[in-house]
């Protein structure tokens, strides 16, 4: 989007001086890029509120610390705009309230590198966010992505009860109280903690690779929808896109991308089985374990274990998480190869389980077959196929999560929800090592079965 054009001081000068006013005075000595975000002039009324709750509550967060990170291009009406800020700074209402504390002029108007922004009448600096360079990727189609500056520590914007908005990883979260799991009370600001919580587990997993999404804007008991493409109503300067037939695929980088999606009421993230700079090749396979009516959680075990054992005479190491709904994940890391040469594997694999057993195992998607049966759905292994990622939510009762496991584990896990986004935390601070550690450095050479 491009930046939209300053109003002229003469034009700000006839709006009265308020802590919506002064804020938007220092936005328009920085830089205009605030104003493509209101999409409206600095003497605005919508404009003044919505500059207010994005960025900051005037008798709650400093001034400084909300505007400490701005790094980006000066405005050509520096010198005009900076006489008008001398003038304000000593204007009463703004002396005698500490919260209004002013940073120091910059020659320029560039809060030039990623150095916390000092002042005299500020006393603490402790929600200060930190900016870094801005980033930018080519894809493997030589497509140019520009991503915007990131802020990295939590800082919340907005009274203590009830914020209008809350930034975290920088991402602004209109509605942080808007529930999105009604039987957990599970908010939109609870999912975002979470993720920057379990982001060193999840990151692995998630970046750079492909995503879809399964969008719920009114929480996981309202209307949801699959989307695969950047669309409307999704954010996209925090996200990674390339262009694929037409559309743009989604991918994230960092924490600032997953939070934007948590703001765009994502409530579950699923990845393709390949990196996005080689979406023709798969580099994970997934065996997705899902029982059908009748089937005991005991046996969903025993066939996650049976799947390790053939493809450990394979010579090849699988990992297991609990999916967060009804089954297993076994997941198998592979030198990338041809999607064909992936799903006739997998479907080697799961019609030589279900031949051998066809009162335990399926290995088609007919739903009259699968009762008291396990469908072993290799049907994942597709170029644009998904499986819900390690550490996304579902949209289910009770927020569960799906989670990665140590086959050791396996023999104690009592149903593949039984971790969520209320209780994982636990989990992780008991774990002395991470059980999926070494599944990115494996690159398996996978043989080839006939189907």
């Amino acid at each position: 989007m491009g930046r939209r054009a300053t109003s002229n001081t003469d034009n700000a000068e006839a709006c009265p001086l308020t802590p919506q006013r002064f804020l938007s005075l220092e936005c328009l000595r920085r830089s205009t890029q605030h104003y493509d975000t209101v999409g409206e002039s600095p003497c605005t009324k919508s404009a003044m509120a919505d500059l207010a709750n994005r960025m900051i509550a005037t008798k709650n967060t400093s001034f400084a610390a909300a505007t400490a990170a701005v790094a980006i291009p000066p405005n050509p009406n520096m010198a005009a705009i900076n006489a008008t800020m001398s003038n304000v700074t000593a204007h009463p209402n703004v002396a005698a309230d500490p919260n209004m504390a002013v940073p120091p002029l910059i020659n320029g108007g560039v809060n030039s590198g990623a150095k916390k922004t000092q002042s005299a009448q500020n006393g603490s600096l402790s929600n200060a966010t930190v900016a870094e360079p801005a980033l930018s990727r080519r894809s493997s189609a030589g497509t140019m992505v520009q991503k915007g500056n990131r802020k990295r520590r939590l800082s919340h914007i907005g009274s203590k009860s009830s914020p209008a908005v809350v930034a975290i990883s920088g991402v602004a979260l209109s509605h942080p109280d808007r529930i999105y799991w009604d039987d957990s009370k599970i908010t939109k600001r609870d999912l975002a903690e979470f993720y920057s919580h379990v982001w060193k587990w999840m990151r692995p997993h998630v970046v750079d690779r492909p995503i879809s999404l399964l969008r719920c804007p009114t929480g996981a008991a309202g209307p949801c929808f699959f989307q695969k493409h950047a669309a409307a109503g999704i954010a996209t300067e925090n996200l990674y896109l390339v262009a694929e037939k037409g559309d743009k695929v989604i991918s994230i980088d960092d924490l600032a991308g997953l939070i934007s999606l948590v703001q765009a009421g994502v409530l579950e993230i699923h990845t393709r089985g390949a990196t996005v700079d080689d979406r023709e090749r798969a580099d994970r396979l997934v065996f997705d374990l899902d029982p059908g009516p009748g089937t005991r959680w005991r046996d969903v075990v025993a066939a996650a274990i049976e799947v390790r054992e053939r493809l450990a005479r394979l010579k090849l190491e699988s990992f297991v998480k609990t999916s967060g709904g009804k089954g297993l994940h076994v997941v198998l890391p592979v030198r990338p190869v041809p999607w064909n040469q992936a799903k006739n594997f997998c479907h080697a694999v799961a019609a030589a389980m279900a031949a051998d057993d066809p009162n335990r195992y399926v290995a088609t998607a007919t739903k009259s077959r699968r009762n008291n049966r396990i469908f072993l759905d290799y049907l994942r292994n597709s170029r644009e196929a998904t499986a819900v990622a390690p550490y996304s939510t579902r949209a289910r009762p009770g927020a569960p999560v799906s989670t990665p496991l140590g086959w050791s584990e396996l023999g104690a896990i009592k149903s593949a929800d039984q971790y969520t986004v209320s209780n994982l935390a636990q989990r992780l601070a008991r774990l002395r090592n991470d059980p999926w550690a070494s599944i990115g450095r494996l690159r398996q050479e996978l043989p080839k079965l006939k189907s």
